[in-house]
């Protein structure tokens, strides 16, 4: 997911603006890093920071609360709405239960390689005595799959129960996509006007988004710095460990998950179909757009893998907006990090709570900056870890949002091959893959 636009401006913090977003939040990381070791080493000096400083790290912590509900919302009701029923036949039934099996295995390899690393134990990092959580208690797995269904949409959204928000927004996203097909003019119409709406609301809380965002290396900053100067140069270990998990859980997937489906499914070459499918995933590594780089990644698979632009033109735009893998692994091994880092592991009924939140909710990660980030404070509200200001939590994730752009490249690499695999997949499925451009030793690069 790409940085939003450099605003232009001029003045006081023209310079601020001008510089990239990804660079000011890994300068804003590196600086609290190297300003928490060094109060650390004062101990007076760095309670006075923590006393004086906390409240712009806490603003930031608010700033992001504040947009999760209406981005939830406006997102997955846009995404849902976008798929028309017409299409929904049997190859839109292969597409969705693809994305669907991948998701759920993507996080299920997170979650395995989380508890087998552990990133972030005995780490004990603590927030203030007056809010830091006490050990989370999950209810039973049957009162969670219950209370998805919502009683009450709009109770749910004033309080934020994130997976009844989730439920809600697919469902009227779906028959909002129904209505938008109806026969009778009038009502397609206003379904159209309905969706129009809706799509706006979600660009404007993106624009919200990225204007938060602007404040975040500030943000940031402090929140690191009190992390560092509360646990010393030990946090730079842990934040390289979770990294290395989340990468090796995405190079798993991309051998287990989609190499498997393409070898047992489709008895496709796994080494070809890397090859072949490099132009995509780099321009989507570098650009961190799923979006922005579907132009390339529809150019690769109809001229590099000989996918019928009748099967591109579906699921590949629709992957763009479902399937998310790379943020699913993302989820799950970032939850597992902090619920280890603040001495609160999850315990299994919380981790399958993680594998259905996560998999629900990159559904809806939209395509602006920190929406991973966005939706990892969904996953923690859903498992009774919610990032409340001061707290054990917020400190862990602040550590966590930090990093998220070195995490958010790998995680959009993965999210765009998997696009790539499962329009290879359905093509072969339904017998249109031109297969003579797998013929070869190679396939061709571009």
């Amino acid at each position: 997911m790409s940085p939003p636009k450099k605003p232009k401006t001029s003045g006081f913090l023209s310079w601020y603006f001008r510089v990239n977003l990804l660079k000011r939040i890994l300068t804003g990381l590196v600086l609290g890093a190297v300003c928490g070791c060094v109060l650390g080493a004062f101990p007076q000096a760095a309670a006075l920071f923590v006393d004086n400083a906390r409240i712009f790290g806490d603003l930031f912590i608010r700033l992001l609360k504040m947009i999760v509900v209406p981005v939830i919302l406006f997102s997955l009701v846009t995404g849902a709405a976008s798929i028309s029923p017409s299409q929904l036949g049997r190859v839109g039934l292969k597409t969705l239960l693809y994305y669907f099996a991948t998701s759920v295995i993507s996080v299920a390899i997170a979650l395995a390689l989380a508890n087998l690393l552990r990133p972030g134990q005995n780490m004990g990092i603590a927030g203030d005595a007056a809010v830091k959580g006490t050990e989370a208690h999950a209810p039973p797995l049957s009162q969670i799959l219950l209370e998805i269904v919502p009683t009450n949409p709009a109770e749910s959204l004033a309080r934020g129960d994130v997976l009844p928000i989730i439920f809600f927004a697919l469902v009227f996203g779906i028959a909002l996509a129904v209505v938008r097909d109806s026969k009778d003019g009038k009502v397609a119409a206003a379904a159209d006007r309905l969706f129009e709406l809706c799509s706006i609301c979600a660009e404007t809380m993106y624009k919200v988004v990225g204007g938060i965002m602007q404040y975040a290396p500030v943000g940031v900053f402090v929140l690191i710095a009190v992390v560092f100067a509360q646990q010393g140069p030990k946090a730079v270990g842990s934040l390289l460990f979770v990294t290395l998990t989340v990468y090796v859980s995405l190079a798993v997937h991309l051998v287990v998950g989609y190499g498997g489906m393409l070898r047992v499914i489709s008895k496709l070459s796994f080494v070809k179909f890397v090859k072949g499918a490099y132009a995509a995933s780099l321009t989507a590594f570098v650009t961190r757009s799923s979006n922005g780089t579907l132009p390339v990644t529809m150019r690769v698979c109809e001229d590099k893998m000989g996918v019928p632009r009748s099967v591109s033109s579906f699921t590949l735009p629709v992957g763009a907006t479902i399937n998310m893998d790379g943020t699913a692994i993302y989820l799950a091994v970032c939850a597992m990090f902090i619920g280890f880092a603040t001495g609160q592991p999850l315990t299994l009924n919380q981790q399958l709570t993680v594998m259905i939140t996560a998999t629900l909710a990159s559904v809806g990660t939209a395509g602006v900056p920190g929406a991973g980030a966005i939706m990892l404070l969904m996953v923690l509200e859903s498992i009774d870890l919610p990032v409340t200001a001061g707290s054990s939590v917020a400190a862990a994730y602040a550590m966590i949002l930090g990093i998220d752009s070195l995490l958010d490249m790998g995680r959009t690499c993965m999210n765009v091959t998997g696009d790539m695999a499962g329009a290879v997949i359905v093509s072969k499925s339904e017998r249109v893959l031109d297969e003579g451009k797998w013929s070869s030793a190679v396939i061709p690069g571009p």
